[in-house]
């Protein structure tokens, strides 16, 4: 998958989390220099439609059935919204689609076609909650969805998914504490390391990771 650098100072994000706490300069230094890019080619609407292939279904699985859901669109790409719509049911549970999936596939090809899911140009002059109050509305699109495509598609710097569980337990883990954070106390600990929590998160993943 083809990748662009972040646009923001990956050399500032780490120097400022090292500040913030010893825990987190003893993680930093552990780990060294941020190495996330953003990922690059998907529209919105393509990767979102991506997500909800994935959702619930091992990696494997997965992957077949989004191989299969390619095969129905030109060129051998996810079909565009439009031609999804068009798409009769049986064809896509052919592709191994099941009818949860169907409809969530569909709102959101409806929703892209209405400007309800804006284009790659439009949701980079929109605020990180913004996006997320549009994209969820979405059927099957949660905030860590929209979470995920803001670290990770658009690179923005201050993204806390409190909702995930791996940074829960890589803070944990970090901090010396016996269990992992809920999502309201975790949110109240990410203070510290805005305005680049989107790094922050992405150490605590690499210190899952990264366990010998």
């Amino acid at each position: 998958m083809a990748t662009r650098p972040l646009p923001y100072d990956t050399d500032a994000a780490a120097t400022h989390l090292r500040r913030s706490h010893k825990a987190m300069k003893k993680l930093v230094d552990r780990l060294g220099p941020i190495t996330l890019r953003r990922e690059a080619g998907a529209s919105p609407y393509g990767a979102l439609a991506r997500s909800i292939v994935f959702q619930q279904l091992a990696g494997a699985a997965a992957s077949t059935i989004y191989g299969r859901a390619c095969q129905l669109g030109e060129g051998g790409k996810f079909p565009e919204p439009a031609a999804l719509l068009a798409l009769p049911a049986e064809r896509l549970r052919a592709a191994g689609l099941s009818a949860g999936k169907q409809a969530a596939l569909k709102d959101l090809a409806q929703k892209t076609l209405d400007g309800v899911v804006p284009t790659l140009r439009a949701l980079s002059r929109m605020d990180d909650q913004t996006i997320i109050d549009r994209l969820t509305e979405v059927r099957g699109i949660g905030r860590w969805t929209v979470e995920m495509m803001l670290i990770f598609r658009l690179g923005r710097p201050d993204v806390w998914p409190v909702g995930d569980f791996a940074v829960r337990k890589g803070y944990a883990q970090t901090f010396g504490l016996a269990e992992s954070p809920t999502q309201r106390e975790l949110d109240a600990l990410g203070e510290p390391f805005s305005p680049y929590r989107s790094a922050a998160a992405w150490y605590f993943w690499r210190s899952l990771d990264t366990q010998t």
